[in-house]
C-alpha cells in the first residue's frame, strides 16, 4: 500500500500546477519581453517555443513524477545510476531561490498598503531605493535589517510554512483552489479597469503590433524559448513533485496542455493589464510608450506606483488589486518551490513532513534575512540572475540530455504516457525533446556564458560577482553532488552490512 500523499482532485493539481507556474514574471517580465522581441510579432516564436519546449518538457516531467513517484533525486536514481545529483541540484537551486523570492512578495506585501495613500509620494524611485529598502551604496556591505521589509517577510514566512505543514492536500491544494480564482479575478478586473484609461489603445497597439523584420532574428527566437522556460517551472524539480502525488489514473498530456495553455493565457492577460496601463501613463505624460515601458522591480515599485499617482478614480483600490495580485502570484510559485526540498529532505533522512518543513523552510526563511538588509536588493539581484542564468537553464539541458541521450528514456516515458492519457504523443514529441530543446538550451547557455566572461553583469564589481554570483550557481551544483555521495555511501554501507549478516 502506498502512503504517499495525493491530490484530493485533478483540479486540484492543476490549480496547483498553473499557481507553481504563474508567478512575479508573468505580470512584470512577459509584457517587456514580447514588446522588445517584435510585440505581435513575438506571439510566434512563442507558440513554437511552448508546443516543441514547454508542454513536452512538462509531458516528460509529470511522467516521471507519476511513473516514479518520488521527489526529483529519488526519481532520477531510479532512472539510472548515477543521475541522482542532477536532482539534488535542482532542489538545491529551488532552496536558493525560495531564499531571495519571499523577500519580493514581502514588499509587495507592504506597497499593498502604501497603495491607498500613496505612500511612495511623488518620487517613487526615490521612495523605493532611499525610504523604503534604505538600499547600501556599495555593492557587498549588509548595513544591517530593515524592519519595513523584516516585518512582512516573517508574515510570508508564516503563511507559507502554515500552507507547507499542513500537507498536499489539506495545505498546498486547498489553497490554490482559493488563491488561483481570486488570482484571476481580481487581475481581470485590473484589466478592464486599465482598458477603460486615456491612452490605453496606444499602450495595446505598442504590446500588440507585430514588427516582422524581428522574426528572422535569432535572438527572438531564445527569448521566446527563454520565457517559456522560466515561466512554467520547468527544471527545478517542482512539476516532478507535484505530479507524484498524482492518482495512479491521471491523464498526464492533457493536464501538461491545461498547465501549459492557462500559465501563457495569464501571460497574455498580464500583457494587456500592463500595457493598457503603461500607455495611460505615456498618454498623461505626453510621451511615446516606448519611454515608460519597464520591467522586473522596475516596472512593480517604480513605473506601477506612478501610474497609480495618475489614475482618475479610485486609485488605491486599483493599486492594492495590482500589488496583491503579486502576492497571490509569488505565495503560489514559492509554495511549490519549497515543496521541491521538503520532498526531498523526507525521503533522503526518512523523516516526518513536519520536521521536513521545519528544518527546509527554517532555513530558508534564516537565509532570506540577508535579503532583508540594506545591501539586499544588491545579493537578490545577482543572485537570482546566476542562479537562473546558471543554474535552471543549464540544469534544464543537463536533465534533457540525461534523459533522451544517456538513459534512452524517451520511449518509456511516451509509453507510460500515452497509456494513461487522450492525447497521444509520438515522434514528434521525442524530436522536440532529444534536438530541439537541447539546441536551444545548448545555444542559450553558449551565449550566456560568453556575455557573462566577457562583461560585468549590472555593472557591479568583479570580486561582488564572483562572491553572490558565480559561487551561488556553482556551489548549488557542488551540494548536488555533495548529497548524492551521502546516499551512495549510506547504502553501499547498508549492503555490506548486510553480507555480514547473511554470512
Amino acid at each position: 500500500m502506498e502512503n504517499r500523499p495525493q491530490w484530493g482532485t485533478r483540479a486540484g493539481f492543476i490549480m496547483a500546477a498553473v499557481g507553481s507556474a504563474v508567478g512575479l514574471g508573468n505580470i512584470w517580465r512577459f509584457p517587456a519581453t514580447a514588446y522588445e522581441n517584435g510585440g505581435g510579432a513575438f506571439f510566434l516564436p512563442y507558440l513554437f517555443a511552448l508546443l516543441t519546449a514547454g508542454i513536452p518538457l512538462l509531458v516528460m516531467e509529470f511522467t516521471l513524477g507519476h511513473k516514479y513517484r518520488s521527489s526529483a533525486p529519488l526519481t532520477f536514481a531510479k532512472i539510472s545510476k548515477g543521475k541522482e545529483w542532477i536532482g539534488w541540484w535542482q532542489l538545491a537551486i529551488s532552496f536558493v531561490i525560495s531564499c531571495y523570492y519571499p523577500v519580493i512578495i514581502a514588499w509587495a506585501s507592504s506597497y499593498s498598503i502604501f497603495s491607498f495613500n500613496q505612500n511612495w509620494g511623488s518620487d517613487t524611485e526615490g521612495f523605493l531605493f532611499g525610504e523604503y529598502l534604505k538600499l547600501a551604496e556599495t555593492p557587498g556591505d549588509f548595513g544591517g535589517l530593515v524592519p519595513g521589509v523584516l516585518i512582512p517577510l516573517i508574515l510570508v514566512w508564516v503563511v507559507t510554512l502554515g500552507v507547507l505543514f499542513a500537507g498536499v492536500k489539506k495545505g498546498i491544494e486547498a489553497v490554490n483552489k482559493v488563491f488561483i480564482p481570486v488570482l484571476v479575478v481580481m487581475f481581470t478586473i485590473i484589466v478592464i479597469r486599465a482598458l477603460t484609461l486615456d491612452g490605453a489603445a496606444q499602450g495595446l497597439e505598442a504590446f500588440f503590433k507585430p514588427d516582422w523584420s524581428k522574426i528572422l532574428d535569432g535572438k527572438v527566437w531564445v527569448a521566446a524559448y527563454g520565457q517559456i522556460f522560466f515561466s512554467l517551472s520547468i527544471a527545478f524539480a517542482i512539476m516532478i513533485t507535484y505530479s507524484s502525488y498524482l492518482p495512479k489514473k491521471s491523464d498526464i498530456t492533457n493536464n501538461a496542455f491545461i498547465t501549459g495553455f492557462g500559465n501563457s493565457a495569464f501571460e497574455v492577460l498580464a500583457g494587456i493589464g500592463v500595457f493598457s496601463a503603461l500607455g495611460f501613463m505615456a498618454a498623461q505624460q505626453g510621451v511615446p510608450v516606448a519611454e515608460v515601458v519597464s520591467s522586473g522591480v522596475g516596472l512593480a515599485f517604480v513605473v506601477f506606483p506612478q501610474i497609480i499617482n495618475e489614475f482618475p478614480a479610485f486609485n488605491g483600490l486599483f493599486g492594492f488589486l495590482f500589488f496583491g495580485s503579486l502576492i497571490l502570484a509569488g505565495l503560489t510559485s514559492l509554495i511549490s518551490i519549497i515543496e521541491t526540498y521538503v520532498a526531498g529532505i523526507q525521503e533522503k533522512f526518512n523523516i516526518s513532513r513536519t520536521k521536513a518543513v521545519a528544518i527546509g523552510g527554517g532555513l530558508a526563511a534564516i537565509a532570506s534575512l540577508l535579503f532583508a538588509t540594506r545591501g539586499g536588493l544588491y545579493f537578490l539581484d545577482s543572485v537570482d540572475y546566476f542562479i537562473n542564468t546558471f543554474g535552471v537553464t543549464l540544469a534544464g539541458l543537463i536533465e534533457v540530455l540525461a534523459i533522451a541521450w544517456f538513459a534512452k528514456e524517451l520511449k518509456n516515458i511516451q509509453k507510460h504516457a500515452n497509456d494513461l492519457s487522450d492525447i497521444q504523443i509520438g515522434t514528434w514529441w521525442r524530436i522536440c525533446l532529444s534536438v530541439i530543446t537541447p539546441i536551444v538550451l545548448g545555444y542559450m547557455m553558449f551565449d550566456n556564458l560568453r556575455t557573462n566572461l566577457t562583461s560585468e553583469y549590472g555593472e557591479y564589481p568583479r570580486e561582488f560577482l564572483f562572491n553572490w554570483g558565480w559561487t551561488v550557481a556553482l556551489g548549488a551544483i557542488f551540494v548536488g553532488v555533495l548529497f548524492s555521495i551521502g546516499r551512495k555511501k549510506k547504502e553501499e554501507s547498508l549492503a555490506s552490512s548486510n553480507k555480514e549478516v547473511s554470512r
